[in-house]
């Protein structure tokens, strides 16, 4: 029989894993057959955040690997480039989670932005260099707008409907390690 910590902790990896693949396919889905729309916000990337600040257990790199590789495969983007610069981005939230516990929300917020930011400048630096087409800046801008106006709603979301939430301060995992 397996623990509890353990079964909740493969849950929600497979919970994020499934919700991942299910917003990859929804925005395949050919809803809007003008040209030229505004990018929606990058979910998938949200919800990454989201998770990683509250649980770090629950979003290991080698599943944040696997999700957004297959997002770069299916929407035609430069293979492993954004794959590679968010393993970065929550790699460097992963070795400051504990400091970043106790962090109220709006600092939080302050924090994805400039990650964001530094994500998306990092992108078209890399794009620029290797002399690649770029998506208008206007439009990239738009959708890291959308993103963090939609990350409140995601961090809502994951709290209500997954339980998702911070581990508290004293807490211990499966083999009595503090988180």
């Amino acid at each position: 029989m397996i623990d509890p910590l353990t079964r909740r902790r493969l849950s929600h990896r497979a919970l994020f894993a499934a919700i991942g693949i299910v917003l990859i396919f929804i925005r395949l889905m050919p809803v809007n057959h003008t040209p030229g729309g505004l990018p929606g916000p990058d979910l998938t990337l949200a919800l990454t955040l989201a998770w990683l600040l509250r649980r770090p257990e629950y979003v290991p790199a080698a599943l944040v690997v696997l999700v957004f590789l297959l997002e770069d495969v299916m929407f035609w983007r430069p293979i492993g480039l954004w794959t590679l610069i968010v393993l970065g981005a929550t790699e460097f939230l992963r070795t400051r989670e504990q400091s970043l516990r106790d962090l109220p929300f709006a600092l939080e917020w302050a924090l994805v932005t400039g990650l964001l930011i530094a994500m998306v400048t990092l992108k078209r630096m890399i794009l620029l260099m290797t002399m690649v087409e770029q998506p208008a800046l206007g439009l990239e801008l738009f959708q890291m707008l959308m993103t963090l106006v939609a990350y409140p709603i995601v961090v809502v979301v994951s709290r209500v409907a997954f339980g998702l939430r911070r581990a508290a301060p004293g807490e211990v995992d499966a083999f009595g390690h503090r988180m």
